[in-house]
């Protein structure tokens, strides 16, 4: 199976706070990459730091072979990668299909209301919610929303910080069940 994503001794934090000391990484292409550790270990810094949210002192980043090290958040997006936060990953006062049409900002009219079909079929839940703010929907909902934004720009990498954060078992099980699909259905790398 080949790399995705390859990260090569990482130094990263938040200005002169350091967080991440010789981090190395490497991801498979469609397949489920899961990072486990304790509370403030430097799970949500090093997703940051992959997605180019952070402070990066040294240390190489590599997308596709392609060396992103340098690119802004915006630039690594356009290539084919999507990062859900695990706080503040939707538009609270917008509505569902407010989220998913600001999500796809870079697609033009046409390609943008196709794709939102497309995203609408592999999420129907949301399909109820359309004409709702996000505010109104349930926990295990607004991270179904949040992997939905994420999949309007058609990525072949979605980083997700702790998707299942708050959330009652049963919904947890939905929530990974809906990763699953999304790697053996639709062919995209996870790193959790």
């Amino acid at each position: 199976m080949s790399t995705m994503l390859r990260a090569e001794g990482l130094q990263a934090g938040y200005g002169k706070v350091h967080v991440l000391f010789g981090v190395d990484l490497e991801v498979e292409t469609r397949k489920i990459t899961v990072i486990v550790g304790p509370n403030g270990s430097g799970k949500s810094t090093l997703l940051k730091t992959l997605f180019g949210h952070t402070t990066l002192y040294s240390g190489k980043i590599f997308f596709e072979d392609k060396d992103i090290t340098r690119l802004k958040p915006h630039e690594r997006a356009r290539l084919g990668i999507a990062f859900m936060p695990q706080l503040g990953n939707v538009f609270d006062n917008l509505s569902v299909r407010e989220n998913l049409l600001m999500a796809g900002y870079l697609l033009n009219k046409e390609k943008l209301e196709d794709r939102l079909e497309e995203v609408l079929e592999i999420f129907p839940v949301l399909k109820g919610y359309l004409d709702k703010k996000a505010k109104q929907m349930s926990g295990g909902e607004r991270q179904m929303l949040a992997m939905a934004i994420a999949m309007m720009r058609n990525p072949k990498l979605i980083l997700i910080d702790e998707p299942t954060s708050n959330l009652a078992p049963k919904i947890a099980a939905q929530v990974f069940d809906k990763l699953l699909e999304l790697r053996d259905q639709h062919g995209i790398t996870i790193l959790l």
